[in-house]
């Protein structure tokens, strides 16, 4: 007769070995109706606990501490790490640092990690000397030999540009916001690298610092004669930002002025005129980030081929976009 096993008990029941084995094992995490249902089913295929049931295999994933801008993605990101991770029979070992000394340390205790945010060149190091598997969810030097998730910064700004073109826009604004954050200024050379093809087309892009508002910049675009139409904002944040100043000014959305943000987090639909913009799939980027670490463990993919897997986004259409108007926008005054 077979031996029965976690697998086994999985395999009838539908449900992860994860699941299973904090069912047999009484620890949380399941349900109390999957836990009886484990439990029955175990009973009926004869399963013998051999003592304490080994634990499952560890994944780490380690989120940058410091990197508030990203946090509901990086929530997202979590989210699809723990449920791939269970389908697939590992536990997570989660953790919120930049600390090195902290993160060699977590890496070394698991069969491998996914790093996500901004870390240092020095943490890269001492993981790559503990010969684990590490996926990366941030940005990487060109041609650098580690394996990367990601999204698609460049092809969503050169498909926003498209966008507005399509509904009439001539006078369009990338709002950038904090300079530093590599993804932004993707997204930038995506919309750039199309608009500066349309000899019919003025581009600006707005820098923020932080003693600078929009509407300061906005002021000094039409002392300049630029009169925007559109602006696609470099993440949903500043987009809100955009689409206070502009009604306090006196524009009607989007009828004198269509605003793009980047994100689709959960502020994009509690404005009014919700919010146009383009979805990051965070959910899918964590759970692909998983698998192929899972693939790494298990000797799926070469060890001296580096792999990159990029999660492509999507813009989703609200009412903060519209066509073109032919009346002329508010014009404001120039101050000072």
């Amino acid at each position: 007769m077979a031996k029965v096993t976690l697998t086994t008990i999985a395999q009838r029941t539908g449900l992860s070995k994860f699941a299973v084995s904090r069912s047999l094992s009484g620890k949380d995490g399941v349900s109390e109706e999957t836990r009886r249902r484990v439990q029955e089913v175990a009973a009926e295929l004869g399963y013998a606990r051999m003592g304490a049931e080994p634990e499952l295999p560890a994944l780490g994933v380690i989120f940058h501490d410091t990197d508030l801008v990203n946090s509901e993605l990086y929530l997202l990101i979590q989210n699809g790490a723990q449920l791939e991770a269970e389908k697939l029979g590992y536990r997570l070992t989660m953790r919120w640092t930049h600390q090195p000394d902290e993160i060699q340390g977590i890496v070394r205790a698991c069969r491998g990690a996914v790093l996500i945010g901004p870390h240092d060149r020095e943490t890269f190091a001492r993981l790559r000397a503990l010969g684990k598997p590490i996926v990366r969810q941030g940005w990487l030097e060109p041609l650098e030999q580690a394996d990367h998730v990601g999204g698609t910064d460049h092809e969503a700004g050169a498909a926003v540009a498209n966008y507005l073109l399509a509904l009439g826009h001539r006078r369009i604004v990338y709002v950038h916001g904090t300079p530093g954050f590599r993804g932004r200024v993707e997204r930038f050379y995506g919309v750039r690298e199309v608009l500066e093809k349309q000899a019919d087309v003025g581009f600006r892009e707005m820098k923020f610092h932080a003693d600078t508002r929009f509407t300061e910049h906005l002021r000094a675009a039409h002392a300049e004669g630029f009169h925007p139409t559109a602006f696609f904002c470099a993440h949903d944040g500043l987009a809100l930002t955009v689409v206070s100043e502009l009604l306090r000014l006196g524009y009607r959305i989007p009828e004198d002025a269509s605003v793009v943000g980047f994100g689709d987090y959960s502020a994009a639909t509690q404005i009014s005129p919700q919010l146009t913009t383009v979805k990051v799939f965070g959910q899918q980027v964590g759970a692909a980030c998983v698998r192929l670490l899972d693939d790494r463990i298990q000797g799926r993919i070469p060890p001296d081929v580096p792999v990159r897997v990029q999660i492509t986004s999507r813009i989703i259409e609200r009412a903060s976009c519209g066509p073109r108007s032919q009346v002329e926008a508010p014009i404001l005054p120039v101050v000072g």
